[in-house]
């Protein structure tokens, strides 16, 4: 049981997402992070004559989650892949429709606490930051590798740093004396371009970089956009679709494709019938985000920035 103890993560919004999955024990599910199982186990546990197909591009995550789900191993499916893949997926183990879907699209703790894995600005290890070992660029590739122009942009899109522009530049002044290799290296750049009067007021001074070559690297949000619509095209009617968000970038494509999926009519307004041809595919369930519980935030800080938003097909 030694990779499932390292794995520890405590699944965000757990009973929430089981709600809104509206679980059927005869149906068919699929989490598309599976990460350590939180989630999947849970909705396992529901299901009698029902199947569960868990998705992971993290080979550890694959390793926790088979442990964790041995009890319900009849009923379940894992597959290493990315969940762009999942309809690929799905449609390779013979099934055609779906009753539910979740995605979570945190970083489990397992991969932030293991410093070899490079995603932590809190210790001085290897600058890694892959969510599948399986590619050959690394974070590394990015800090090294991109012109002083593209670090910019990413951490201001991806990082939305006020201070990006400097960070970038101090990022390239340092890469010059030497290649800049772990995180120790790249947290230290980061430090120096921030002024010491501001450098603490929002948490770490490292973070939202982090965040921006680890988004980019991992293609974090092309991904999202570019499969929300098909794995709507996946559920059955009255099916629902999970998905976790945890900053602003995410939540904003997860509302956007609900929308667009729920009012796809692109008819100019005064048109007095519909000529496009673009049909409603479901609803939003939820019109405003489901957040926490304060007690859950308490007891969990990584939770404090979730958003649950569900989606139903008609």
């Amino acid at each position: 049981m030694e990779q499932e103890a390292r794995f520890g993560h405590v699944s965000v919004l757990l009973k929430e997402v089981v709600e809104g999955l509206a679980v059927k024990p005869d149906g068919i599910y699929v989490d598309g992070t599976l990460g350590g199982a939180g989630h999947a186990c849970a909705v396992a546990a529901k299901l009698t004559t029902g199947r569960l197909i868990g998705i992971d591009q993290d080979a550890d995550a694959i390793a926790a989650a088979t442990e964790r789900l041995a009890p319900w191993k009849e009923r379940v499916a894992i597959v290493r892949s990315n969940y762009e893949e999942t309809v690929s997926v799905v449609r390779g183990l013979g099934v055609e429709q779906v009753d539910g879907i979740l995605l979570d699209l945190g970083v489990s703790s397992y991969q932030l606490d293991t410093p070899e894995r490079g995603f932590s600005y809190k210790t001085d290890a290897p600058l890694d930051m892959r969510m599948d070992d399986r590619m050959e660029k690394t974070a590394k590739d990015i800090v090294n590798g991109y012109s002083e122009n593209e670090l910019y942009r990413m951490i201001r899109d991806y990082g939305e740093d006020a201070f990006a522009k400097n960070i970038a530049k101090h990022i390239v002044r340092a890469r010059e004396v030497r290649p800049i290799v772990t995180t120790g290296q790249l947290a230290e750049a980061i430090e120096s371009a921030i002024p010491a009067r501001v450098r603490w007021a929002g948490g770490h001074p490292a973070k939202k970089t982090f965040q921006a070559i680890r988004i980019e690297l991992n293609r974090e949000l092309s991904v999202l956009e570019a499969s929300i619509g098909g794995m709507i095209d996946l559920l059955a009617p009255g099916g629902r679709f999970c998905i976790i968000t945890f900053h602003s970038l995410e939540d904003r494509i997860v509302k956007n494709a609900f929308r667009q999926a729920e009012h796809p009519c692109t008819c100019p307004p005064d048109f007095p019938v519909c000529v496009c041809g673009k049909k409603q595919k479901g609803v939003t369930v939820t019109k405003k985000p489901i957040l926490p519980s304060e007690e859950e935030q308490t007891a969990n800080s990584r939770a404090r920035s979730a958003k649950l938003r569900i989606f139903e097909k008609r």
